[in-house]
């Protein structure tokens, strides 16, 4: 049968050992190890202690046998843990670092944890350490594009100060197409949500389908004006034009911000234009449809409606996006751009002189 050994305790360790027992501000590890050698040294058996303090008898055999060894100091400090050296380590997440951000693996575009694992020689959990450490996600890309129209700074100031200061007795509208929305149909029915379990839809569909949603959003009001048609050619353009025309107060001038499609800029839409001389068009530069208001609009349309939407046909569809629509208009409210054009400028000249510094594939 083994047995413990003896603890015996001088007056200063004890006074040491009953400090860290009580101490509020102590760490409770320390205050652990403290109370397994009082009550060593009361000659209690480890099982005993392990009872009374909640913990295993190897954990009291373990601090026991610490404090026999090397006193207070041995049980104040935890031991060295095996594991690589803190240079070595350093230095391989140095070269995890260098690899990731400037090299490919062979035969793909970016690293996973187990490719730079296999190529640097350590574990995949290293691999993932390092990269969460230093902010890097490999898997994950983010698209941008940075315009090159000759007119950009003209456009964008422009546009930006229309959001910013509005003229008065005037109107001020995001418009834009969204072309091509299909109505998909499941080929199965989805099952629903309940505790635990998401939502299901199948990862396939039918298509019964399209249409193209013009729409017109009140930048002060927040109130969209839409209609559906089956094409978005010149001629629609022009209908959705008479739209607007319609529906908005006619002492007021209208300023349109729209992209830079063809469509929009036909010479039967600049006849009409000239004979509705309240429109006045304003294009944003070309790449940047960040800058239309709209678009945020459509993507909320999207991933609210949309995207999860099941339709048999092009009419459930269309109802589908006037009941949001409708849902909008009720609750609108005005937006708000706070960016000014300089700020944005600024930006687009420090990424353009990044670009200008990477070669060219």
């Amino acid at each position: 049968m083994r047995v413990a050994k003896t603890v015996v305790l001088t007056e200063e360790q004890r006074a040491q050992l009953q400090r860290w027992a009580r101490g509020r501000s102590t760490p409770a590890r320390l205050v652990l190890r403290a109370k397994i050698v009082l009550l060593a040294a009361e000659a209690k058996r480890n099982d005993e202690i392990a009872i009374e303090l909640g913990c295993t008898r190897r954990t009291v055999g373990t601090w026991r046998q610490r404090f026999v060894d090397a006193g207070v100091s041995g049980i104040e400090k935890d031991a060295p843990r095996p594991g690589r050296d803190p240079a070595v380590r350093k230095k391989v997440a140095a070269k995890i670092l260098i690899k990731t951000t400037q090299e490919k693996p062979v035969a793909a575009t970016h690293w996973s944890t187990r490719t730079m694992a296999e190529a640097v020689g350590v574990s995949h959990a290293t691999v993932q350490r390092v990269w969460k450490a230093n902010g890097l996600k490999p898997h994950l890309a983010r698209t941008f594009k940075v315009s090159n129209d000759p007119r950009f700074t003209e456009k964008l100031i422009d546009v930006v100060g229309l959001y910013l200061d509005p003229p008065e007795h005037a109107l001020v509208l995001s418009v834009d197409e969204k072309s091509q929305i299909q109505a998909l149909d499941r080929t199965q029915p989805s099952l629903p949500m309940y505790p635990g379990r998401a939502g299901t839809l199948t990862h396939d569909y039918k298509r019964n389908g399209t249409t193209t949603l013009f729409a017109a959003l009140n930048i002060a009001e927040g109130i969209v004006i839409s209609e559906c048609m089956t094409r978005h050619r010149h001629q629609e353009w022009i209908r959705f034009l008479d739209t607007i025309d319609k529906s908005t107060d006619p002492d007021l001038d209208l300023h349109l911000i729209v992209d830079n499609y063809a469509t929009h800029k036909h010479p039967k839409v600049k006849r009409w234009l000239a004979r509705h001389p309240r429109f006045h068009m304003h294009f944003i530069p070309t790449s940047s449809s960040w800058l239309n208001l709209v678009e945020r609009w459509f993507r909320d349309l999207t991933v609210e409606r949309l995207r999860r939407g099941v339709f048999r046909n092009v009419p459930e569809l269309v109802q589908a996006i006037e009941e949001y629509v409708e849902h909008h208009n009720d609750n609108a409210k005005g937006l708000v751009w706070t960016a000014k054009a300089e700020p944005i400028l600024e930006k687009v000249r420090r990424a353009r002189a990044v670009l200008d510094k990477i070669p060219s594939e």
